[in-house]
């Protein structure tokens, strides 16, 4: 009778196995643990808010994945570097939304996550993502995008 349920994880892992990164980013994101993201608000027009979010984003080397204005998302990544052990590499994502807020503008909020590979050159593409809590990038990305705000428009 233990045979059954062995079968069924085997039939189920087999499975997995072969699906594209959609199921697997949909299970592993139930699985992982979350970190709420950190929020302001900003008194500027959606709009607004967008393109000082992506010349913050910019100014803190990130680049552009996916995302836009009528999305009211944006999500970014820095460039690869080396990991802490040899072979490994790291990667910070950024994940921003924008929702306009009844009282006073625009409300931002963005979560940075680590992406460590640990054996890059015998496991590519295999990754771990870890919630970034107590980071300065938080701090950062809102004191840029305020700047961002207060620069005069470029003409």
């Amino acid at each position: 009778m233990k045979i059954l349920p062995a079968i069924t994880v085997c039939c189920a892992a087999a499975l997995l196995a072969g699906c594209e990164s959609g199921i697997e980013d949909t299970v592993r994101s139930a699985i992982a643990p979350r970190e709420a993201p950190r929020s302001r608000v900003f008194q500027a027009d959606q709009k607004a808010a967008y393109a000082a979010a992506l010349a913050a984003a910019d100014q803190m080397g990130y680049r552009f994945v996916r995302g836009g204005l009528a999305e009211g998302r944006l999500e970014e990544l820095s460039g690869i570097s080396s990991g802490d052990d040899t072979g490994s590499s790291r990667q910070i994502s950024m994940r921003v939304r924008l929702s306009p807020d009844e009282e006073a503008g625009t409300a931002v909020s963005v979560a940075f996550n680590e992406i460590i590979e640990s054996d890059s050159k015998n496991l590519p593409g295999v990754a771990t993502e870890t919630p970034m809590r107590d980071s300065a990038l938080y701090e950062v990305f809102f004191r840029n995008l305020q700047q961002a705000l207060q620069a005069p428009p470029k003409q």
